[in-house]
C-alpha cells in the first residue's frame, strides 16, 4: 500500500490564489462594466454555474478513479453543465458590446483561472483529507 502524500503548502497557496484572483478579476470586470443589471446578473450566474460544475465534475472523476460509485447520468450531467457554462459565457461574450480586451481578460481568462483554481482547491482538500486519514483503505487500483 502506497503512502498518501499531503499536498505542498506552496501548491495549496497557488490554488487558492488562482481561485481568488480569477474570481476577483471577473467580479471587478463585472462591477466596472457599463451594462444593465440583468446582463451583470447573467455573467455572475454563469460564473457561479461554471465554478460549481467544474468542482462537481472533478469530484465525479476522482470518485470514479477511487472506485466510489458515481452514476453515469450524474457524470454526464457534470460534463454537460461545464460545457453549458463555457458555451453560455462564449455566446454572451460574442454578443456583448464590450472591448475585446474586456472580453478576453476580465471574462474569458479570469473565468478560466477561476475554474482552474476551484478544481485545484477541491483536489487539495480531498488530498488533505486522505492524507489525514492514513488508515483509510485505498481502492485496489491505488494500493
Amino acid at each position: 500500500m502506497s503512502a498518501i502524500q499531503k499536498t505542498s503548502p506552496a501548491f495549496v497557496a497557488a490554488s487558492w490564489g488562482a481561485l481568488l484572483l480569477g474570481t476577483l478579476a471577473y467580479l471587478v470586470g463585472l462591477w466596472n462594466a457599463d451594462m444593465p443589471l440583468n446582463e451583470k446578473g447573467y455573467y455572475f450566474t454563469v460564473l457561479l454555474f461554471g465554478l460549481f460544475s467544474a468542482v462537481s465534475l472533478q469530484k465525479s472523476v476522482r470518485d470514479r478513479l477511487e472506485n466510489i460509485p458515481v452514476t453515469g447520468l450524474y457524470y454526464a450531467i457534470c460534463w454537460f453543465s461545464l460545457i453549458a457554462a463555457l458555451l453560455l459565457l462564449a455566446i454572451g461574450l460574442f454578443n456583448a458590446t464590450l472591448l475585446l480586451s474586456e472580453k478576453g481578460f476580465y471574462y474569458a481568462m479570469a473565468f478560466a483561472l477561476g475554474l482552474f483554481g476551484a478544481v485545484a482547491v477541491q483536489k487539495n482538500t480531498r488530498d488533505g483529507m486522505a492524507a489525514a486519514a492514513p488508515d483509510r483503505r485505498l481502492p485496489p487500483a491505488l494500493d
